[in-house]
């Protein structure tokens, strides 16, 4: 696999389109979040496609499903907003970790904390989400 390097030499793992390929404890993390249960079941069925584009510390996503297809710009330690597919609101940033993107964000609606990690291991992306304790994965395979 080719890694373009960006101008402080780190490598860009993230770039390309990933493709859902499994979920891990995803529709019980949803219901922790308050979600129900025909978005829980349709939500674990989304076919969510991503596309990631560094440069530097920017970042550029398109997040396309079943349900929507958005845009999302976000740099490195700056709070940005953000909405889920079920609407929820929320509020915080992304930084990286080593290899691994680190997400603390807000709730809008209730003050709780949703954390979120991604992280390139073997030749998967794997999204990890951590909220009221309960840990949900999402692996991706490059499409």
């Amino acid at each position: 696999m080719l890694l373009q390097k960006n101008p402080t030499g780190r490598k860009m793992a993230f770039n390309g389109t990933w493709k859902i390929d499994r979920n891990e404890n995803y529709e019980k993390f949803m219901e922790a979040m308050g979600v129900n249960m025909m978005k829980r079941k349709l939500g674990a069925h989304d076919n969510l496609k991503i596309t990631f584009q560094q440069d530097g510390k920017k970042f550029t996503l398109k997040e396309s499903s079943n349900f929507r297809t958005i845009d999302i710009e976000f740099t490195l330690g700056v709070d940005f907003e953000y909405s889920l597919a079920d609407g929820t609101e929320l509020t915080g940033s992304w930084n990286l970790e080593g290899n691994k993107l680190v997400g603390t964000f807000t709730r809008k609606d209730n003050g709780k904390v949703l954390k979120a990690n991604r992280e390139i291991i073997g030749d998967e992306l794997v999204q990890t989400y951590i909220y009221e304790g309960v840990e949900a994965k999402r692996i991706f395979k490059r499409a």
